[in-house]
């Protein structure tokens, strides 16, 4: 296994942080927080050991996940060689516009380079290989089916006692210099905030209509495909069936259909591929057909966005950070939320490194306000097409997105430079401003001066 660079134990200036969930989020944190920390305490619920992939408390672990470019680039900073790793199990590394089969609302994106290269593989390998990278790191300790019980105060304005029960019973309490909270979307930080008698943080929601039904599928032997990924997407209001299937390691197909409101997809064989059938591509349904499933085919419904606003909390306490789904819960279709752990994780690594000198105070709502930064575009992306499935009452910026990114799909399927910046945003390594730079803001509005002529 390839070691981790940048572990820097001996160094490290605070004592101990403690990570409340070891799934994605809390492993890619407790990388990050291994570099300034003598001990980082990662309490899991569910029983996990370091070869375990997906466990039962992530149940969206079981569908298609994307890793943008830019998470890619992240991960491999805090894990060199992952992607290599990866890729010696199968997972292909390839350039986004050369190796995907995208169908927009306006018809077949281009099959140009884009210079954008990304990987494809499970959240359960990908969470598997983080974790023995992780375990093996000398600061960190796994609890396994450790239940985080309350996170409480040592001293006025801060949370960082934390007491948590482990499988034999036993109850510990440990205080901190530092506690994450990467416990997901069913964190219990509202009540340990009320039990503080502080206040709970301002939520947003966006619902979302969306059902993920979701298999994996062995691939005949010799299969070559021109493509590593295929991809209808949903969009308001005419397209409300999608679906994707992913190359993985191991020489399999990963699918996820997804449909909105009504349009569920099945969970049998048959209606599966039925469903499949009814897209606008062909190419998930002769996947699955010529595939032999593997495992089960699962459903997650609970696909909401939700953000907790801890950045707008005067008294948000010292000590305490939140990380992964725990701050944002994306609606998983626009694959956005393995990226922003990432980048969480990081960003708290640096901002970890900036108070070496001068102590904890103040980092907790500095990273809140910063992270609030770094979500605030994904947000936007994936709200604005979410709020757009609803009947009526259309906020004014959702419906100016949704019109622009008409538009700029529309402009996409013929002009392979329009397409490959939608993909450069879309991936994260470029600000949605490159979209409305002079060279794509003229053939937009030629476009619509054009249309509204005729």
């Amino acid at each position: 296994m390839p070691e981790n660079q940048h572990s820097s134990t001996p160094a490290a200036r605070w004592e101990r942080a403690v990570v409340v969930g070891g799934g994605y989020a809390g492993l890619v944190t407790a990388r990050a927080l291994a570099d300034h920390f003598t001990e980082v305490l990662v309490l899991e619920r569910d029983p996990v050991l370091p070869d375990t992939g997906v466990h039962p408390h992530v149940p969206q672990g079981y569908h298609a996940h994307a890793l943008l470019a830019r998470g890619g680039e992240v991960l491999e900073d805090l894990f060199p060689g992952l992607r290599a790793e990866l890729a010696g199990e199968g997972a292909p590394v390839f350039d986004y516009g050369e190796r995907i089969s995208f169908l927009l609302p306006t018809g077949y994106a281009p099959t140009d380079p884009v210079g954008v290269r990304i990987q494809t593989f499970t959240r359960d390998e990908l969470e598997r290989r983080l974790r023995q990278r992780v375990s093996a790191l000398p600061a960190v300790r796994i609890v396994p089916a450790a239940h985080c019980e309350t996170v409480t105060a040592s001293a006025p304005g801060r949370l960082d006692r934390v007491r948590y029960r482990t499988e034999d019973a036993d109850t510990t309490e440990i205080t901190a210099d530092l506690v994450v909270d990467a416990s997901g979307r069913s964190t219990s930080v509202d009540r340990w905030l009320t039990d503080a008698r502080l206040p709970a943080s301002p939520k947003n929601v966006i619902k979302s209509k969306i059902t993920y039904t979701s298999a994996c599928y062995v691939r005949p032997p010799r299969d070559q495909q021109d493509f590593d990924i295929a991809y209808q997407m949903a969009f308001a209001p005419d397209v409300p069936r999608g679906g994707v299937v992913l190359a993985v390691e191991r020489d399999r197909w990963m699918c996820s259909l997804f449909g909105v409101d009504e349009h569920v997809p099945p969970n049998d064989d048959e209606g599966y591929l039925d469903f499949a059938q009814s897209l606008g591509t062909p190419r998930l349904a002769e996947q699955i057909k010529r595939g032999t499933r593997e495992g089960e085919i699962h459903r997650y419904t609970n696909t909401g966005n939700a953000w907790r606003l801890h950045h707008k909390n005067a008294r948000w306490p010292e000590r305490l950070v939140a990380v992964g789904d725990a701050l944002c819960v994306f609606n998983p279709v626009y694959g956005q939320g393995l990226t922003v752990a990432a980048l969480e994780a990081q960003l708290l690594g640096r901002l970890l490194h900036r108070h070496r000198s001068g102590g904890l105070d103040g980092l907790s709502r500095a990273y809140q306000r910063a992270a609030a930064r770094v979500i605030q575009v994904p947000w936007t992306m994936a709200t604005s097409s979410d709020l757009m499935w609803a009947p009526t009452r259309h906020p004014l910026p959702a419906r100016f997105a949704h019109w622009y990114n008409q538009q700029v799909f529309a402009l996409a399927v013929h002009d392979p430079s329009v397409w490959a910046r939608f993909v450069r945003v879309l991936n994260m390594t470029a600000p949605p401003a490159l979209l409305f730079r002079p060279a794509v803001l003229a053939k937009v509005v030629r476009r619509a001066l054009t249309r509204r002529r005729s």
